[in-house]
């Protein structure tokens, strides 16, 4: 039997494996084809962000998604595990956060992450009527079911900053992280990351964290970098993911993930 330097690889989404215009390069394509191990997306999109990516491999693989709070199996259109923030450590987190930054907005992730509530404030950016997003009529119903994942908004702070904030505001109530060049930040419940929905999904297959090879961009991917056997931080990296990953290299629009892989297992 073939012996190959990692027994799976793991890879964020947008800014990793993707281009800036969101589409996956011939190359990665055929990289991913070729690969003789499995492959896993670990993403902070939810499972209805999947079906672009998805539209454009030749089939489907697993993903982690909502930052490690949904496990989602594409080929039977189940969610395999889902860790959500309970209604009541909702209200309680928004709660928090109203008191202390009151031009917050904010939104949530619902239905295992196949629906999306925001408040009326929250910038829409889809033209076209989505039935899986709406607006909620009032405060109350965004704290009205669990949801995998609550963002928040702000117009007064860098993105770091905003960060900091907020963590410093919720400790450890809930597990709080960013993946946006703006002031936005993605809060799950308490010990859900990207390192811990990937070591479940791993665990599926007998699969040690030595075994691993991943790729990320931003401080969402730090906790599974760093879990990893191999974490490679792209060459468009944040500073704080260049830090802690055990290797730097090419740019998404370089095709950094495929170029990798083909020299790891000599494809």
């Amino acid at each position: 039997m073939a012996q190959y330097p990692f027994q799976l690889v793991a890879s964020d989404i947008d800014g990793t494996l993707i281009r800036d215009d969101g589409t996956l390069s011939k190359d990665t394509l055929e990289v991913i084809r070729a690969l003789p191990v499995p492959f896993v997306l670990v993403t902070g999109r939810p499972v209805r962000w999947l079906r672009q990516l998805y539209d454009q491999m030749p089939e489907p693989v697993p993903a982690v998604c909502a930052n490690g709070a949904v496990v989602y199996d594409p080929r039977t259109d189940r969610v395999l595990r889902a860790q959500p923030l309970a209604a009541d450590i909702l209200l309680d987190v928004t709660k928090r956060l109203r008191e202390a930054v009151p031009d917050i907005t904010l939104a949530v992730e619902v239905d295992e992450g196949r629906s999306f509530w925001h408040e009326q404030a929250w910038p829409v950016r889809w033209a076209k009527p989505d039935q899986t997003i709406r607006a909620i009529a009032t405060a109350e119903e965004l704290t009205s079911v669990p949801a995998v994942k609550l963002l928040v908004r702000s117009a007064n702070y860098t993105a770091d900053e905003f960060y900091e904030l907020v963590s410093g505001l919720l400790g450890e109530i809930a597990t709080v992280t960013h993946s946006s060049r703006s002031a936005l930040v993605e809060i799950s419940a308490a010990g859900v990351t990207k390192a811990a929905g990937l070591a479940w999904l791993c665990s599926l297959s007998d699969i040690e964290a030595s075994g691993v090879l991943a790729f990320g961009d931003m401080p969402n991917d730090i906790p599974m970098l760093t879990w990893v056997g191999h974490g490679v931080a792209m060459g468009n990296a944040h500073p704080a993911v260049r830090a802690v990953a055990d290797e730097v290299g090419l740019t998404n629009e370089e095709d950094g993930v495929a170029r990798y892989l083909r020299d790891a297992f000599d494809l």
